[in-house]
């Protein structure tokens, strides 16, 4: 498990720093164990150069058990509790007229816990698109609508492999909506704007880097197996970006050595003042995957996929992934889907200043992570 976890986290931080260079001044909301646990389906079925992509993107390195791992990382998450909702979900929608190697299947349900359900991409893929939106609003309680945009699915179309994390937990110390009002919140260098700002005094986990200007906060959920940490760097003196620079000298070595219960301060009344806040972001991750290394997949003269179906012919086309996420006063509600499309190969187809992290103290993953700055 310590081996999965490591990879998970240095995962997290190159995507996270991958997807914000494309956007450094907007809000950043994603599941990196949704991404990792989708990508290790694929994964599954990947061979050749493909594979050894696959595994360095994902930081899997030598760790042959990477799917004995992730089955008992997701008997954790899903382990029931009262005190928190937490829930990692894998369906896969396949081609009826395309065979997959019973071994494959057999390994996605054994590992991931995820079940084939056939359909008919050929000749309904429009049906298809419908069907699996609809399961995922089922599933996220209205919240998730429309994951998939039309031409997304098409006749090309062999396999959608569908990830979920769902998260709905309580405060240890609940804000007071009495003191929720609306206070400046400061987008930028030169730019601030009203919101609602929660507010508490409470001991709770904290430190200050002096080296990076930089203070962390650790806001814990009922019990304390999950927690939100939060890193506020200061303003900078040479009107750079202090978060985009935090970014860049992010480590999994200093984000564990920061945030470790040893090194924080617990004993101190920390005063808070929080934003409200609810995102809906949406990625298409291709190209920032593509960026760390995994590109023969996505490739169809490249990718072998011949795990699959023992014949090749596959590659992914689409990495879709949308997140909600909501914080009020008594709890936070962050809701994040994945998709992931493979299609056949046919020559004539183109196909701010906080940073969140919730980290469960029993698993131990980065479940979510982003920053808002607006």
């Amino acid at each position: 498990m310590a081996a999965i976890h490591s990879s998970n986290t240095e995962f997290a931080l190159q995507l996270f720093q991958t997807v914000s260079q494309a956007n450094p001044t907007g809000n950043i909301f994603f599941s990196p164990l949704s991404i990792s646990s989708a990508l290790s389906m694929v994964y599954l079925g990947a061979r050749g150069d493909t594979a050894a992509q696959m595994g360095k993107a994902l930081q899997f390195g030598s760790n042959e058990g990477v799917h004995a791992d992730f089955q008992t990382l997701n008997a954790e998450i899903n382990s029931p509790s009262a005190l928190y909702t937490l829930k990692l979900a894998n369906r896969l929608y396949g081609e009826n007229t395309l065979k997959f190697l019973p071994e494959f299947l057999e390994a996605t349900l054994k590992y991931y816990q995820a079940n084939l359900k056939a359909v008919d991409f050929i000749g309904a893929s429009e049906a298809c698109r419908v069907e699996i939106n609809s399961w995922v609003e089922e599933q996220t309680e209205n919240k998730i609508k429309d994951l998939l945009k039309q031409g997304s699915v098409t006749p090309m179309t062999r396999l959608a492999l569908v990830n979920a994390i769902y998260f709905k937990g309580s405060w240890k110390n609940r804000f007071n909506a009495a003191n929720t009002k609306e206070m400046l919140f400061k987008v930028n260098q030169n730019e601030t704007k009203p919101v609602q700002m929660m507010y508490q005094m409470h001991k709770l986990p904290y430190n200050y880097i002096p080296d990076h200007s930089l203070q962390i906060l650790e806001l814990p959920y009922v019990n304390e197996e999950l927690s939100m940490f939060i890193l506020l760097p200061e303003e900078s003196k040479d009107g750079s970006d202090p978060l985009l620079k935090l970014e860049k000298e992010l480590t999994q070595e200093r984000l564990n050595e920061w945030t470790n219960r040893e090194n924080m301060d617990t004993h101190s009344e920390v005063i808070i003042h929080l934003p409200k806040f609810k995102l809906v972001d949406e990625y298409e991750l291709n190209e920032p995957l593509a960026k760390m290394g995994m590109t023969d997949v996505f490739c169809s003269g490249r990718a072998d996929l011949s795990g699959m179906n023992g014949e090749g012919g596959l590659f992914l086309s689409t990495v879709a992934h949308k997140a909600f996420v909501e914080a009020q006063q008594v709890e936070i509600h962050p809701l994040l889907w994945q998709v992931l499309l493979s299609s056949v190969d046919m020559k004539d187809v183109v196909q701010s200043e906080i940073k969140n992290i919730c980290n469960p103290g029993s698993v131990n993953e980065d479940l979510f992570s982003g920053h808002v700055s607006n």
